[in-house]
């Protein structure tokens, strides 16, 4: 079985992972892997059934975790600065938590260590539609993904995990079926036998809920040396919607 992980490098310095959020892929935090690069060598991994890295048999929390942490021993990285968002940091946070020599600094962007109600299915329900349609382009792709899907900044981040195979049809690069399988499994609370020591920076969105005050208290008795800012004017996608401030944030901390 093939379980590689796919990952981009840019820029020469002390290492940072980058972790993107579910149905994404690396391509999506490449602004901040940008403003990262002069300072740092920055890798912008594919988690496991996204992008083209390699697709589970049963995708968890703590299994994608360990494919990082299987990765980066085959990179040769003893440790790194890890940056996650949403799935991308529980991951990083659950890398944390069992591997604690592996991880320098820590960044959380938008999410808490806690369980999540579902609220993807609208998505999931548009992934399998167009599965089902054989699309030859992603205009079709697109009005199927609009039935389900009312916000078209979703529906275009979708998109870009759409690849044309030999015969002209659109098909998911993302492992559709697994991770609707696994979509309780992502959304549970991280498993730790004690704190991470380290120094995290939370980030939340102003206008998301992904991170409400009441989850401090969790948030302090696993990561006790940590920080939580809030970034004016940004929901959940805050590294794109106020990627200057992110930005700013993030290597300020890591430097």
């Amino acid at each position: 079985m093939d379980n590689r992980l796919h990952a981009s490098v840019l820029g020469n310095g002390p290492n940072v992972v980058l972790l993107h959020g579910l149905f994404g892929q690396g391509s999506n935090l490449a602004s901040i892997a940008r403003a990262l690069c002069e300072e740092f060598t920055v890798y912008s991994l594919d988690l496991p059934d996204h992008g083209r890295s390699f697709w589970s048999e049963r995708a968890s929390i703590q299994g994608y975790a360990q494919a990082v942490a299987s990765w980066m021993t085959e990179q040769q990285l003893p440790n790194a600065h890890v940056v996650g968002h949403s799935l991308g940091g529980k991951v990083a946070m659950q890398l944390a938590l069992t591997e604690p020599d592996r991880v320098r600094k820590l960044v959380v962007a938008d999410i808490a260590p806690l369980a999540y109600a579902p609220s993807h299915q609208s998505v999931l329900k548009g992934l399998a539609n167009v599965a089902l349609q054989n699309c030859s382009s992603r205009r079709d792709a697109a009005d199927i993904l609009r039935e389900t899907v009312d916000d078209e900044a979703v529906v275009q981040f979708l998109l870009l995990s759409l690849k044309r195979d030999e015969g002209n049809v659109f098909r998911w690069q993302l492992n559709r079926e697994g991770l609707s399988e696994a979509y309780a499994r992502l959304s549970e609370a991280l498993h730790a036998d004690g704190p991470f020591a380290g120094d995290t920076l939370f980030l939340r969105g102003a206008l998301s809920d992904y991170v409400k005050a009441e989850h401090e208290r969790h948030i302090a008795r696993l990561f006790p040396h940590y920080r939580l800012e809030t970034i004016d004017n940004a929901g959940h996608w805050l590294h794109a919607e106020q990627a200057q401030c992110f930005n700013r944030q993030v290597v300020a901390f890591l430097r």
